[in-house]
């Protein structure tokens, strides 16, 4: 029974769990606690009700503004203080204490920064003020207008008035005084230097303090008061009481209400008195209340890569130059200026930290990252043994009429058997019979004359010994009295298909099987020398006509040699020839036929060739690659130099011993020009003549520049290898020794410094003129600058004193730059630029000096200034005449920005490149708040985004067109910005967008 009844109670009487269940009907801002058989609300802490209503408390209402100082926010349940700009809130979460924008980064001031109370300023060293960014200075003129004579009376911005006189103004947050000069500080700017409230009077801003603060002597400063301890009743106490009294009124003195606890940062109330704690950064000292900066530099140097500097509560790393940070803030990576636009004129060449230029062949660097083209015949007139010319990346060696050039391309020598002064010398391929085909050489040039008829042209060639004569009754036909080769190009056309090159197995046919029997003499000193395939619609020489059909044509050169035992008694040397041509007229007709027919076949380099009606892969044309060609990686490639391209083996291999190939793409090496020493050259491969061997060296010549040589008498010298001559030292001087290699061996009569070069007629030693330089003692000549530089003044000793002279600079509607000329290398002497940024309509524009170099030791005779144009008078956005290597932004107090730098002829420095961008007018406040702010500045991470090129073009990307924004991806800004730089422009831009709270 007892059982059942203990059942039955258990299964009427269990208390419910409203709370659990969720049945409950507290207010969802209260606490649901349950009770046997019942259950209760209670409102949460912050609000306010029975339980199954609650309101939220508005605590700023209460206890004379939430005990904060400054601002009081109510949010749910609680509330938070927050301070005005310029301070900081203080540990207990409710005083708001000064911060000193000074500490970082000299607060953004060029020169001098003062720290105030909620706020600074920048002031500037004696004979400058300050510009209206109110963070750098500028320097006071002599001469001009009052605003920049010192004596202008401006406590802060000077303005030159329209008709004369300068008109005072104040900064945001002063107020002009009654005498129109002096600024009054008001409530708006850093809440008037007050730590807590503001009032705004007539003299200036009255400062008080929160009821539990009392004002400071200084007027600004508030304490807090000491707690008036209550006093307990003595009534009915005991000794041991008033012990007990002492005791309890030191435990109550020591609470963090009264002075912090006397802790330096984090106090906290135990039941054992106070407990002071330090933030992130710090240690607790013995004393148990004083917070000490540990040096996190100390220990593996913070974890940085590169540099590490310890920092009150924190550390910065940074990096070497050519380094960055990366937004871990430790991790140092090198930048690749060769990423950058405009780092280098030709080839840039990245190294960890640094960088490199070079520049082509012919060229050579100038400030730094330029390419200037040499001017080889101011050296030593380029070798040349005659006349000089320069040209664009190179050079080359002429000679007179009655000369040609040498193979070293420097040397004159004399043409044999010259020919009348009308007549042009041309050069000749000759090809002989070996093994059965037909083998081509160059020959040495011969003198032609050309006679050109509607599709043959023909060479008549004469020997050495012979006259060429023009008919009298034809004045286009030319004969020769003992002429003995004729030369012939003759073209052939074809319909479309049928002009393509097809390899044979076998060169079984040739010209011997088309011609006649009896002309086997004529045979024997026949050759066909190139056969070239082409397409088009015209022939050189022929008449042009309307066609349907594309026309292609074959060109074939012939040479033929009129055979000496025709000339008899009654059929001269002319008769001869003329004969001769007759059956090459007869050969040619034949071949056509020929070719028609589809049976002709020629030898050309190597390979045996007929024309095919077909293309052999008519889909596959692209396999096929050009002359001197061959297929790699499914793409056609030129053979290098020192190779050429072996039909048979279809590869291109190196030139054999004896042989040279100076040139990409070609079908045969040039053989070198001493065949009786074939020994001299040791390797396979010359990629040019000089690579033959058996030159003559330094201070030697030969009559071909070859082996065997001889020593360069007395008064001479040679300063390269295979030179046919030596050059005279000139002045009647004479040598040494004999085999001199250069003019410093000559006996000058005076030893000349570089800068200078010795002149062989007075025997003096002569400046450099401005434009040339000289590096070397004893020269005879001076070095012509690269390209279009020149020097500053004459007696130049070296290429970094030729500077180029032009204004740079890219001048964009949206973005652009300005650059010093000669920018990186240093800027010329006595230059003057002028550049006028005038953006679009309704927009602004902002400026970023990266770094600047000027020397400031020629008292401001170099200097940078924009202004809004070109008057004294007119409003100035900034000047300088000294260096700064920290980067400063800043947008023109104008629309439009006349920019000049001027140099004088003193020192010199690097000078600058200035970007630039404009942005919608509509943004001019945001744009301002950023650039204003000391913490664009404060840390050397930031300032490195300001100097980083392609950081800087991705902000100007979306400056100048915000749609560029959705370019970037969260993840890419992340990768591009350290943290604290994203959460400045983050704090800018909400506070920009969400003005009212």
């Amino acid at each position: 029974m007892l059982l059942l009844l203990t059942s039955l109670m258990s299964l009427f009487f269990t208390d419910v769990d409203e709370c659990a269940q969720g049945t409950d009907d507290c207010h969802p801002d209260a606490i649901c606690q349950n009770i046997p058989k019942l259950y209760k609300c209670t409102c949460k802490v912050g609000y306010s009700g029975e339980g199954k209503r609650c309101e939220d408390i508005d605590e700023c209402d209460n206890d004379f503004n939430g005990g904060c100082v400054h601002e009081c926010f109510n949010i749910p349940g609680n509330y938070r203080c927050t301070c005005y700009d310029g301070f900081i809130l203080a540990h207990d979460g409710h005083n708001c204490l000064d911060t000193d924008e000074c500490m970082f980064n000299n607060g953004g001031c060029q020169h001098l920064c003062v720290n105030t109370m909620g706020s600074y300023e920048c002031r500037c060293k004696a004979g400058f003020f300050l510009s209206d960014n109110q963070h750098t200075c500028i320097h006071h003129s002599e001469d001009g207008m009052s605003c920049m004579n010192k004596e202008h009376g401006c406590a802060h911005i000077c303005r030159e008035a329209p008709k004369g006189g300068v008109a005072c103004e104040c900064r945001p947050g002063f107020e002009l005084a009654r005498n129109k000069m002096d600024c009054i500080l008001t409530c708006n700017h850093g809440n008037g230097g007050c730590q807590h409230t503001c009032e705004d009077a007539d003299d200036g801003p009255i400062c008080g303090c929160h009821p539990k603060y009392t004002v400071h002597s200084d007027g600004k400063t508030c304490l807090e008061r000491e707690e008036v301890v209550a006093e307990i009743s003595e009534s009915n106490a005991t000794a041991g009481a008033d012990v007990d009294k002492r005791v309890k009124r030191r435990l109550i003195m020591e609470t963090c209400a009264v002075n912090n606890g006397g802790c330096d940062r984090t106090c906290k109330d135990t039941s054992t008195g106070v407990h002071c704690s330090c933030p992130i950064g710090f240690t607790l000292q013995f004393d148990g209340k004083t917070c000490k900066d540990i040096d996190e530099c100390q220990a593996s140097n913070g974890g940085c890569d590169h540099f590490c500097k310890n920092t009150v509560g924190s550390f910065d790393c940074s990096c070497k130059k050519g380094f960055k940070l990366l937004t871990d803030e430790k991790s140092c990576q090198d930048i690749d200026e060769c990423s950058f636009e405009r780092t280098c004129d030709h080839t840039c060449i990245n190294h960890p930290g640094s960088f490199e230029c070079s520049c082509n062949k012919g060229y050579t660097l100038y400030g730094f990252t330029h390419c200037g083209d040499i001017n080889e015949c101011s050296i030593n007139n380029g070798g040349c043994q005659k006349t000089c010319v320069n040209t664009p990346g190179d050079y080359e060696c002429q000679c007179h009429s009655s000369h040609k050039l040498h193979w070293n391309k420097k040397d004159c020598v004399e043409i044999e058997g010259s020919m009348p002064d009308d007549i042009s010398p041309k050069v000749l391929l000759s090809c002989i019979k070996s093994d059965g085909s037909d083998r081509c050489i160059l020959n040495c040039p011969s003198e032609v004359h050309l006679i050109s008829g509607m599709q043959d042209a023909y060479t008549l060639t004469c020997g050495s010994s012979s006259q060429l004569k023009k008919k009298q009754q034809n004045t286009n036909e030319s004969t020769c009295l003992d002429t003995s080769t004729i030369k012939t190009s003759v073209t052939f056309k074809f319909n479309e298909g049928k002009c393509s090159l097809k390899k044979t197995e076998m060169f079984r046919e040739g010209l011997q099987q088309i011609l006649p029997d009896n002309h086997n003499s004529v045979m024997e000193s026949f050759y066909y020398v190139n056969l070239k395939c082409s397409s088009g619609k015209q022939v050189l020489g022929a008449i042009s006509r309307p066609t349907t059909t594309k026309e292609m044509f074959i060109t074939v050169d012939f040479e033929l040699e009129t055979n000496q035992k025709e000339v008899t008694d009654t059929c001269d040397l002319s008769c001869a020839r003329k004969r001769t041509e007759k059956r090459l007229r007869k050969t040619i007709r034949t071949l056509r036929k020929a070719i028609n027919r589809e049976q002709f076949h020629v030898c050309l380099s190597g390979m045996d060739h007929e024309v095919a009606e077909k293309s052999p892969k008519l889909l596959n044309l692209q396999e096929f690659c050009g002359m001197g060609q061959m297929r790699v990686d499914n793409r056609c490639a030129s053979c290098s130099v020192g190779t050429y391209y072996d039909g048979e083996q279809e590869l291109c291999v190196l030139c054999p011993n004896g042989t040279y190939q100076d040139e990409e793409g070609q079908i045969t090496c040039e053989p070198c020009p001493s065949p009786q020493n074939p020994g001299n050259q040791k390797f396979a491969g010359a990629r040019d003549i000089s690579e033959c061997g058996g030159k003559c060296s330094l201070g030697e010549y030969s009559s071909d520049g070859f082996k065997p040589c001889l020593p360069c008498p007395f008064g001479t010298y040679q300063p390269e290898p295979g030179r046919t001559s030596c050059f005279p030292c000139g002045g009647g001087l004479t040598t040494k020794y004999s085999s001199a290699s250069m003019f410093q061996d000559c006996e000058t009569k005076v030893q000349c410094s570089p800068g200078h070069f010795y002149n062989t007629t007075t025997h003096r030693c002569i400046r450099c003129t401005v434009g040339t330089y000289q590096p070397e003692f004893g020269q005879n000549y001076c070095i012509s600058c690269p390209g279009n530089t020149t020097t500053d003044f004459d007696g130049s000793t070296n290429i970094t004193q030729c500077k180029n002279r032009h204004c740079a600079g890219e001048l964009g509607d949206f973005t652009g730059y300005i650059e010093s000329p000669n920018y990186p290398g240093n800027y010329p002497a006595n230059t003057e630029c002028t550049w006028i940024i005038n953006p679009p309509p309704n927009r602004r524009i902002l400026i970023v000096v990266p770094e600047i170099f000027l020397p400031i030791e020629d008292e401001c005779g170099d200097y940078l200034v924009m202004r809004k144009s070109s008057s004294s008078n007119s409003v100035t956005t900034y000047e300088t005449c000294q260096t700064y290597e920290r980067p400063i932004a800043f947008t023109s107090r104008s629309k439009k920005l006349w920019i000049q730098f001027k140099s004088n002829e003193g020192n010199s420095a690097k000078g600058f490149q200035v970007p630039y961008v404009t942005y919608d007018e509509d943004y001019q406040e945001l744009i301002e708040d950023i650039v204003r702010d000391g913490r664009l500045y404060a840390s050397e991470n930031h300032q490195e985004i300001l100097k980083d090129k392609k950081l800087i073009k991705a902000l100007f990307d979306v400056l100048a067109h915000p749609q560029n924004y959705f370019k970037y991806t969260a993840q890419e800004s992340r990768e591009m910005f350290p943290r604290s730089f994203i959460r400045l422009l983050r704090s800018k831009v909400s506070r920009f967008l969400r003005p009212y709270k």
